[in-house]
Order: C-alpha cells, then sequence, then structure tokens
C-alpha cells in the first residue's frame, strides 16, 4: 500500500516540477527554485505537524519528493559556471533549509 501512496504522490508531483520548468525556467531558473522552496516548506510542515504513515507517504515522500529536484538544480549549477554557479547552488540550499524549517515551526 505505502508504494501505491508514494507513486500516487509522485504522480501530481512530477507533472507540477515539469509545468513549473516549461513556464518559469529562462535564462534564470525560476521554476526550479519555486519548486525546490515550496516542497522544502511544505515537507517541513508536514514534519513539524506530525503526519506520518500513509499520509506522510502520500505527500512527503510520493508528491515532495517528485515536486523537488536535486538533479536540476546540480546540472542547472555546473551549467551557470563559475560563482554564479556555485551562489546559485549554495542559495537554493540554504533557502530550502530555512523555509523547511519555518515550515516546521508552523506545523
Amino acid at each position: 500500500m505505502t508504494a501505491l501512496l508514494v507513486a500516487l504522490g509522485a504522480a501530481v508531483g512530477a507533472p507540477l516540477r515539469l509545468l513549473a520548468g516549461h513556464y518559469l525556467d529562462r535564462t534564470t531558473h525560476w521554476g526550479t527554485l519555486l519548486v525546490n522552496l515550496a516542497g522544502s516548506a511544505l515537507l517541513g510542515w508536514l514534519v513539524g505537524h506530525g503526519v506520518d504513515g500513509n499520509p506522510l507517504a502520500l505527500l512527503g515522500t510520493g508528491f515532495c519528493g517528485a515536486f523537488t529536484t536535486y538533479s536540476a538544480l546540480a546540472v542547472q549549477s555546473v551549467n551557470r559556471g563559475g560563482l554564479a554557479g556555485l551562489a546559485y547552488a549554495v542559495g537554493t540550499v540554504v533557502g530550502c533549509l530555512g523555509v523547511a524549517w519555518v515550515g516546521y515551526v508552523l506545523g
């Protein structure tokens, strides 16, 4: 049952990430940044709210896992190169940790 819930959550999260990237990623990757920040905040809120078991499998592992993307962040950072790429990677990671903490506290 857990695997099915993860798959169902991912079936919603992955297309939303694709749409965000398609419509918002240009020279600056706003779509990737947005999904990573939103997914981190949501996952922080879920954990802070005490969600576990099947709901966490569906929303946390499935939806947030497919909605957020580390691989695109890594490729985009490398493609930017130099200090700009490093700043994008570090800024995204720090921002995601920050919003996850805020979500956790609000949860």
